[in-house]
């Protein structure tokens, strides 16, 4: 088994041109709303190595689900709100579209791509409050939100499978300029019956 969360070494494309860089993909966290108090396991297939997971991940996760997304241990009846995992290893990227947004136009704009993609407000605004601090006070930012780039290399089993499964990965850089990127579309699936969330990201470095 695969272990998960990463230091990157890839070929970064701005604006048509490649260059060697280096990421750090940071708070990856998974929801999870069964429709009934569901006893769940999860475990990662991931092409790197583990760094930190709370609770702690073992040979996976195994919870008790409840609907409003309350996550108990059964072995110590401890609760947690989500899964929480991070890790090492070199992937590539894809910057061939995405979007270059001011930094202090960051918070807006994640708030708006967010609900596109997916997330509840409450989602969302842990995913900003993490990121936030991190790119607002850069000049732009160049964001691509990442498809099988990374979900191919962390690969989620999940048991019971959900009718819903939504995994949000944010790729940036800051940058000093502004650069032409293609824009991309998104297309959330409605949120049905058992629903799971990831969401993550990456700084890229170079």
């Amino acid at each position: 088994m695969k272990k998960l969360l990463w230091l990157i070494s890839l070929t970064l494309l701005l604006a048509g041109c490649g260059r060697d860089a280096t990421s750090v993909p940071a708070k990856p966290v998974i929801y999870l709303y069964p429709e009934e108090e569901t006893r769940v396991s999860v475990t990662l297939d991931f092409d790197g190595d583990l760094t930190a997971t709370y609770p702690a991940y073992g040979e996976g996760w195994m919870v008790d689900a409840s609907p409003d997304g309350t996550l108990t241990d059964p072995a110590t009846g401890r609760q947690y709100y989500c899964l929480f995992w991070e890790g090492v290893t070199d992937r590539t990227y894809d910057f061939s579209n995405g979007f270059c947004v001011a930094g202090e136009d960051t918070a807006a704009f994640l708030e708006d791509a967010l609900a596109q993609l997916g997330l509840t407000d409450k989602e969302a605004d842990e995913f900003i409050i993490y990121w936030l601090p991190k790119m607002e006070h850069n000049p732009y930012n160049l964001i691509s939100f990442q498809t099988t780039a990374y979900t191919d290399g962390a690969e989620l089993t999940i048991d019971p499978a959900p009718d819903t499964l939504i995994r949000v990965f944010m790729a940036w850089r800051g940058l000093d300029k502004p650069v032409e990127i293609a824009p991309q579309t998104f297309t959330a699936p409605s949120r049905t019956g058992f629903t799971t969330v990831e969401w993550g990201g990456a700084e890229v470095k170079g």
